[in-house]
């Protein structure tokens, strides 16, 4: 995304780096990989450090300790947005397998133990029915521990109907939300505040992870309501410029601007506007 920006250098940091992720971060083009994480990762970035200048952009997700830095950092360095803890919000209906809305729950609980899994539901059955399911599935997942911490964050919010539903998801703003349902497409339209939508039941938010299409760096902790995901926009900035070459064609404009400064007492603005009738 920043290379398709037209940025001019590139840094990669990750923790004890990977043939992975050094093959991924070249065929991406970066310039540099920095072998650590955490905040004091995003404060090598942000301050500079050895071969790494002080960077102008800092995007990514991370855990709360990433998450704070880049607040902390953000008036240094322009940041994305707040990229975690992960979270994920399942809106389901009678039609939802208890089998899938576990499975894709303990998806997103296996990122992190901050990490915030939820069911909204119209159907009172899937309390006991996805919780029976989550503690069968828990049985062999190699990262139960992570998995069952991150649970503890979540939790089933039982609506009377798809009205209420739709409330209830605007209103958390969260990360990625699913769709099971059987009116999805219908739903889809009516939701303002996400950062990604999977719509109907075979669009696990999983393969979001790995490369269906949407963007994966998406905006968590309810800033969704506010901003959208990581975008070549991230990378680019507005910038304006003005040309006048006869002042005299622009006297209206020469003496509006006068009459604001002195409107707002501020003299010396209207006479900087005036002196380019002189």
């Amino acid at each position: 995304t920043a290379r398709a920006a037209g940025v001019n250098e590139i840094w990669v940091a990750s923790p004890k780096p990977g043939p992975m992720t050094l093959a991924a971060a070249a065929v991406a083009g970066a310039d540099g990989v920095l072998a650590a994480g955490g905040a004091h990762a995003i404060a090598t970035l942000a301050f500079g450090a050895g071969p790494i200048a002080p960077c102008d952009v800092i995007v990514g997700p991370g855990n709360r300790y990433v998450t704070a830095a880049k607040q902390l950092v953000g008036g240094r360095a322009a940041i994305d947005m707040l990229a975690g803890p992960s979270e994920l919000l399942v809106f389901a209906d009678s039609s939802a397998s208890p089998a899938v809305i576990a499975a894709d729950l303990l998806a997103q609980a296996e990122h992190d133990p901050d990490a915030v899994p939820l069911l909204v539901t119209t159907d009172p059955t899937h309390l006991d029915r996805v919780d029976a399911e989550l503690t069968r599935q828990l049985g062999d997942l190699p990262s139960a521990g992570v998995a069952r911490a991150a649970l503890l964050n979540g939790g089933v919010v039982l609506v009377g109907g798809v009205e209420e539903g739709v409330a209830a998801c605007d209103a958390l703003a969260p990360e990625h939300v699913e769709l099971i349902l059987q009116t999805a497409d219908d739903v889809a339209p009516r939701l303002t505040h996400f950062g990604a939508l999977f719509i109907g039941a075979s669009s696990a938010e999983v393969l979001g992870d790995y490369g269906a299409g949407p963007n994966h760096v998406l905006p968590t902790a309810g800033s969704a309501r506010s901003r959208g995901g990581l975008s070549v926009y991230t990378f680019l900035r507005v910038r304006t410029w003005l040309r006048i070459d006869d002042a005299s064609a622009a006297r209206p404009l020469v003496e509006d601007a006068a009459w604001f400064g002195r409107l707002e007492g501020l003299e010396a603005h209207a006479r900087s506007a005036e002196r380019r009738l002189d």
